[in-house]
């Protein structure tokens, strides 16, 4: 089997930056729809994400994780694109930050009045968010955890 045939070109961009740009074996991300793993010859596709965790399986067989909060993916080919509203790797993540703003919210959230529909999804989405990147970084965490326990 040829490489071109076992990996594809990966590429993840924010407003931000590009958060990676490598050559994957497989891509699995969080659509509306469901989560969909993305392997060598998928159909070609457009769909939107929700906020979740994406998960990749490097050319050479390592993973890296990111949170992401919204966007599109788009699957040619040769190559997997996603423009995400947010997303971040999880190694540049912090566990303590990330508690504080999810409580922060969840405070917030509560002190609310439920006629402020507007503030109310704000704060949801926000609750959403730092609830995906502690998921991401918990899946890092597992990854190094047993890629450690091989040595």
């Amino acid at each position: 089997m040829s490489e071109s045939i076992r990996h594809f070109k990966f590429e993840i961009v924010s407003p931000e930056r590009v958060v990676l740009k490598t050559t994957a074996r497989q891509v699995s991300v969080p659509t509306v729809d469901g989560e969909i793993t993305i392997l060598p010859f998928h159909i070609p596709l457009v769909a939107l994400l929700k906020t979740g965790v994406i998960e990749v399986v490097l050319e050479d067989g390592g993973r890296d994780v990111m949170s992401v909060s919204g966007g599109l993916v788009e699957v040619l080919a040769d190559k997997v694109v996603i423009l995400a509203d947010s997303a971040e790797r999880a190694e540049e993540l912090n566990e303590t930050v990330i508690e504080a703003a999810r409580k922060r919210a969840e405070e917030l959230k509560s002190q609310v009045q439920r006629q402020d529909d507007v503030e109310f999804a704000r704060l949801s989405a926000l609750i959403e968010r730092e609830t995906a990147r502690s998921r991401a970084l918990k899946r890092w965490k597992r990854i190094l955890s047993s890629l450690s326990s091989f040595k």
